[in-house]
């Protein structure tokens, strides 16, 4: 029996992409349409996923009118282009995070070396035209050296590479979401609009492109990341009416209680959890902006010193410069690149959107008087206590204790994940 290949660490097969090979045309009269749902369709996708998607296919075609299987087969096609974005994104990141690495090694030894040759101008024994090769060769690095910083620093690229991890991970969670959606419940247009929503706003908070398009990496007002459509969509739910724990009659999985904990909940969220990832955010940019500062400007002191080394004799400044400062920019150096500045301040920028979104969808849902529109009330609360890190009884402790105070002083953050 031939074995299933593991996923890559995108999450999808090597070679994933779907095609119909066999897919009736769907036409508006009735009897075409019966006669067309009884082909067979053939989705080509490789053996990992092969059967689950004919699977979802098959029971998503079958019964539906011709609007609904239209919206399948637009879904089926948004898979496809989800699941190849993803790979992209993939591969760009591990593209950016080799450039951090590589580009990090490079310009070290090439401050290192430069910084050694300046030390060795100096060096009385060294004269004549030694002294003046080794000056040249060292100015040539460290001039070398400050452009590579002032072009690397400019686009940070550890966190260019945590942008596309972020972009991947979201991609293959919305690739989930599609083939969930297409197996448990019937698609319509409004399905195929969010999908398309949400692939556009991802690309809008993590594009690909480099140049046209590269998100400004020190920006002057920090915010958290948004990668979700600014309108949020509310399926109508089945209309269930029962009783909590205390008697009370709920609509739809909600209860007055449930609606004042989610409102306490958004308020912790808000005043700790995004304000905290947000005063971390600034420090950590604060401290990047100085570092890449700096790194260039040592360099070119440093270049300025080996010019005049072979000129100036022993104890005279020049030879101090130029090896000081060459060996302050490798420490600035690695301490921006090799400890990922850039990566963490996207990390900080990537939770406080996290908790965003939270807040987000719980505002969307309080807003919505219909309660019949929201979503499922105990389903609501149970992904919420998951997404925070918390147990559902965690969870319900969180928003009675905070709306049992006297005042707003809230000493607990609502997140336990981060």
């Amino acid at each position: 029996m031939a074995s299933v290949p593991a996923p890559t660490a995108t999450g999808f097969p090597s070679f994933y992409k779907v095609k119909t090979v066999a897919l009736a045309r769907l036409r508006a009269s009735s009897s075409c349409f019966e006669r067309a749902t009884r082909l067979p369709i053939e989705i080509v996708l490789t053996e990992h996923h092969t059967e689950k998607m004919k699977t979802i296919a098959g029971h998503s075609l079958m019964g539906m009118i011709p609007d609904d299987a239209t919206a399948v087969t637009k879904l089926l096609a948004i898979a496809d282009i989800v699941a190849d974005r993803a790979e992209m994104h993939y591969n760009v990141a591990e593209q950016r995070d080799n450039w951090n690495r590589l580009l990090l090694i490079s310009i070290n030894a090439m401050t290192l070396s430069a910084a050694t040759m300046t030390g060795l101008s100096a060096v009385p024994a060294v004269v004549g035209g030694a002294r003046v090769a080794f000056g040249l060769s060292a100015t040539f690095l460290y001039l070398a050296a400050t452009a590579l910083l002032v072009v690397v620093n400019k686009i940070q690229p550890s966190q260019l590479a945590e942008e596309q991890r972020n972009a991947g991970r979201l991609l293959r969670q919305l690739y989930s979401k599609i083939t969930t959606s297409l197996a448990v419940q019937r698609s319509d247009a409004a399905d195929v609009e969010e999908a398309m929503e949400r692939i556009l706003a991802i690309d809008n908070a993590y594009p690909l492109p480099l140049l046209s398009a590269m998100l400004e990496k020190f920006p002057r007002r920090v915010e958290p990341t948004v990668w979700w459509p600014s309108v949020t969509h509310l399926q109508p739910q089945p209309e269930v009416q029962n009783k909590d724990d205390s008697g009370n009659v709920n609509k739809n999985g909600w209860s007055k209680k449930l609606e004042e904990d989610m409102k306490e909940i958004r308020r912790v969220l808000e005043e700790e959890d995004i304000d905290e990832y947000m005063r971390l955010g600034k420090l950590v940019l604060t401290v990047n902006r100085v570092l890449a500062i700096s790194g260039p400007v040592l360099t070119g002191l440093a270049a300025i010193g080996a010019a005049f080394a072979g000129i100036f004799s022993q104890g005279s400044w020049a030879p101090v410069a130029g090896v000081l400062g060459g060996a302050m920019a490798s420490v600035v150096n690695t301490l921006e690149h090799g400890g990922q500045i850039g990566m963490i301040f996207e990390i900080y920028r990537n939770c406080a959107g996290y908790y965003t979104l939270l807040k987000e969808s719980i505002s969307s849902n309080l807003r919505e008087e219909r309660v019949e529109r929201r979503d499922n009330g105990e389903v609501f609360e149970m992904k919420l206590a998951l997404q925070l890190g918390r147990s559902l009884s965690e969870l319900r402790n969180l928003g009675s204790a905070s709306h049992e105070k006297d005042d707003d002083t809230v000493t607990e953050f609502a997140g336990k994940l981060f």
